[in-house]
């Protein structure tokens, strides 16, 4: 009897192919739009591209970032600052265009660095109600905090 390994043919492509380092890719939930951090313009921003692409691309940071997250409907994105805060951004997609809002900070997250490295993984992780956050925060840290869950927060945008 002869032993038979079957494999499943994937077709694997670049998504986005430049000179510079694209990494940390997100899809959004409809799987229409890709967050990801990219350091294009010097230090690396949080920039969004239709999927498959159609040529738009929108730069969501203004002050840099990394680990981008989508909330569950898709309409925020979360990702972390140099500064170490948790940011948040209004967003949202049509057919063929795409709006983000101003970036407004949530908390600031003690973590080691927002970049884990090329691919790795994240420190914090949004609830689908995009209103709580798990931080891995530092440990060992100097001033250490207890763990924070924020809940409610959009209340406190409206005063």
């Amino acid at each position: 009897m002869t032993a038979r390994t079957h494999f499943n043919r994937f077709d694997i492509l670049p998504f986005i192919q430049t000179e510079f380092i694209e990494t940390q890719g997100r899809f959004s939930p409809d799987g229409r739009w890709v967050a990801y951090a990219s350091n294009e313009s010097g230090p690396y921003q949080i920039y969004v591209q239709s999927f498959p692409l159609s040529g738009g691309k929108w730069q969501v940071s203004t002050m840099g970032g990394a680990q981008p997250q989508w909330r569950r409907d898709g309409r925020e994105l979360f990702y972390l600052a140099p500064d170490r805060k948790l940011m948040t951004v209004e967003v949202n997609g049509t057919e063929s265009t795409f709006v983000a809002g101003i970036p407004k900070p949530l908390f600031e997250a003690h973590v080691n660095t927002i970049f884990p490295g090329i691919g790795g993984a994240s420190y914090y992780s949004a609830a689908g109600d995009g209103q709580r956050f798990l931080v891995n925060t530092l440990a060992g840290d100097p001033t250490p905090s207890p763990l924070t869950v924020v809940m409610n927060w959009t209340a406190g945008l409206k005063r």
